[in-house]
C-alpha cells in the first residue's frame, strides 16, 4: 500500500527570489552601519569620557602648597634664642624674606629640596618681624611675630672713647655691668681690628673685665675699630647683652717715657728720638713705686690727693695737685709737685709712691717740668718705671697688660 502524497502548496513559505533579495538588501545597511559608522562613534565617545575623567583626577591630585612659619604668625612673645624657620608641603620655596621693624633683615638658606628655609642667625629680642615666603608657582604667604625682651641685661663700658686719639700703649678695655659666665660667647661677639692690620687678642682679667691688645705697642697712626655684637648674647644664665655697634679710635705719635729711680730721672722718647730728660722724685724706702710698664689712664690739670683713699691714714691731703696723670687703679700717679724743694728732684726719692716733677701751684706756669710733660702727654702714653725697689705692677692694676708676655696674654683668651 503506498503512502499518499499530500500536496498543499499554500502551507510552504512564500520565499521568492525577489523576497530574498529584498531581505538581503534591507540587511546590508544595518551591517554597514554597524561595521563602520556605528563602531567608530562608540569608540570616540568612550575615549573622550575617559580623558575627561583622567583630567578631573589629575586636577584633584594637584594640592595647594601649605607654608608654616616658626615662630607662628601672631606670636607676641616669641623666643629669640632660636632661628626662624619656614617650611612648605605640597611644593617648594622660591623665596623667603624676613624683615625687622628696625630695618634689619635675616639671611638664611634652603635645604636641598627647597622645602625648608632656616635663618643664619637668631632674631633680635624686642623686635617685630614680617616673613614673606613665596612657594614656586603659588601666591606668597606672609606672617608676623614679635620677639620677647630679655629679663636681665648687661653692657660693656669701653676704653678709650669713640673717635679719640690715644698713645701707643692704649689697650681696648671693656668692663661689664654683670659677671660673665660664658666668656667664650661674649669674647666671640667682640672683635678689635687694626689698620694697618695686626693680630689683636683678648685677655680676661676677671669675670667683668676683658682687654684687647696686639703683641707690641700699636704703630703710630693706626686706626682701631671695636665691634660689639653683644645683643642677645647670653653672658650668664638668663642675662643677655644689648649692644650692637662699631666704634673707632686712632693712635697718635709714639711716646714712651722711662723713669729710672736709681738715677732719679725720666727720659721722654717720641717717635724714636729723645725729646727731654727731667729730674724726678719717686717713692721712698717705705712707699716704693711700682716697677714695670704703665699706661696713662686718666689726666687732671689739678686734682685732690688724700692719703686715706690709698690706705695711708691721714699722712697727706693736698687739694690742688697739678698735672696729675694716673698710672694705676690703686693710686699711682705721675704728677707735678710744688710743695717739695726744687733740690729734691733728681736727688732724692721722697714720695708716697708717685713719680713727681717740679711744678708750680695753680698749674699755669709753662716753664716748669710738670707743666711741660703734662702738656706733651696723652691718654695711652707709656711710662716705664725701673730700679724702684718694688716688684712689677699687677697687669690688672690699671691698663697695664703690657707686663704680660705674649704667651701669657693669649693664654687669657677664652677662644
Amino acid at each position: 500500500m503506498g503512502v499518499p502524497q499530500i500536496s498543499n502548496r499554500s502551507e510552504r513559505p512564500a520565499w521568492s527570489r525577489r523576497g530574498i533579495l529584498a531581505a538581503l538588501g534591507a540587511a546590508v545597511p544595518a551591517v554597514a552601519l554597524t561595521g563602520c559608522s556605528g563602531s567608530a562613534d562608540a569608540s570616540e565617545g568612550t575615549s573622550a569620557t575617559a580623558t575627561a575623567a583622567a583630567g578631573t583626577k589629575a586636577q584633584a591630585k594637584v594640592k595647594t602648597p601649605t607654608v608654616t612659619v616658626t615662630p607662628a604668625d601672631g606670636t607676641k612673645k616669641a623666643d629669640f634664642t632660636s632661628p626662624v624657620e619656614v617650611t612648605v608641603v605640597n611644593g617648594t620655596l622660591a623665596t623667603v624674606e624676613v624683615t625687622g621693624n628696625d630695618g634689619s633683615t635675616l639671611a638664611g638658606s634652603f635645604n636641598d629640596a627647597r622645602t625648608k628655609w632656616t635663618s643664619a642667625k637668631n632674631p633680635y629680642s624686642g623686635t617685630k618681624y614680617t616673613v614673606t615666603a613665596k612657594p614656586q608657582g603659588a601666591d606668597a604667604h606672609t606672617a608676623a611675630f614679635v620677639t620677647k625682651s630679655p629679663g636681665e641685661t648687661f653692657v660693656g663700658y669701653f676704653t678709650p672713647e669713640a673717635n679719640s686719639t690715644s698713645g701707643v700703649g692704649m689697650p681696648v678695655s671693656i668692663n661689664f655691668t654683670q659677671a660673665v659666665k660664658d666668656r667664650a660667647a661674649v669674647e666671640k661677639a667682640i672683635t678689635v681690628t687694626a689698620e694697618p692690620a695686626v693680630e689683636v687678642v683678648g685677655h680676661w682679667f676677671s669675670d667683668t673685665r676683658l682687654d684687647f691688645r696686639p703683641e707690641e705697642y700699636w704703630a703710630s697712626g693706626t686706626k682701631v675699630t671695636l665691634s660689639l655684637r653683644l645683643k642677645d648674647v647670653e653672658g650668664t644664665d638668663g642675662v643677655y647683652g644689648t649692644q650692637s655697634k662699631d666704634v673707632t679710635f686712632h693712635i697718635g705719635r709714639r711716646q714712651v717715657s722711662t723713669v729710672d729711680l736709681a738715677k732719679k730721672t725720666m727720659t721722654v722718647e717720641r717717635d724714636g728720638s729723645t725729646l727731654a730728660t727731667y729730674p724726678v722724685s719717686g717713692g721712698d724706702a717705705d712707699h716704693t713705686t711700682w716697677s714695670g710698664i704703665m699706661v696713662i689712664s686718666e689726666r687732671f690739670k689739678q686734682t685732690r690727693m688724700e692719703s686715706s683713699t690709698v690706705g695711708l691714714g691721714d699722712e697727706y691731703d693736698i687739694k690742688d695737685v697739678p698735672h696729675a696723670q694716673r698710672l694705676t687703679t690703686s693710686g699711682t700717679f705721675i704728677h707735678g709737685n710744688y710743695w717739695a724743694s726744687t733740690s729734691v728732684f733728681g736727688t732724692s726719692n721722697t714720695s708716697h709712691g708717685c713719680v713727681g716733677l717740679h711744678d708750680a701751684k695753680g698749674a699755669n706756669d709753662s716753664s716748669v717740668p710738670g707743666y711741660t710733660f703734662y702738656n706733651g702727654s696723652m691718654l695711652g702714653d707709656v711710662v716705664i718705671v725701673e730700679n724702684s725697689g718694688e716688684k712689677t705692677v699687677d697687669p690688672a692694676n690699671g691698663l697695664n697688660g703690657w707686663n704680660l708676655s705674649w704667651a701669657d696674654w693669649t693664654a687669657g683668651s677664652a677662644l
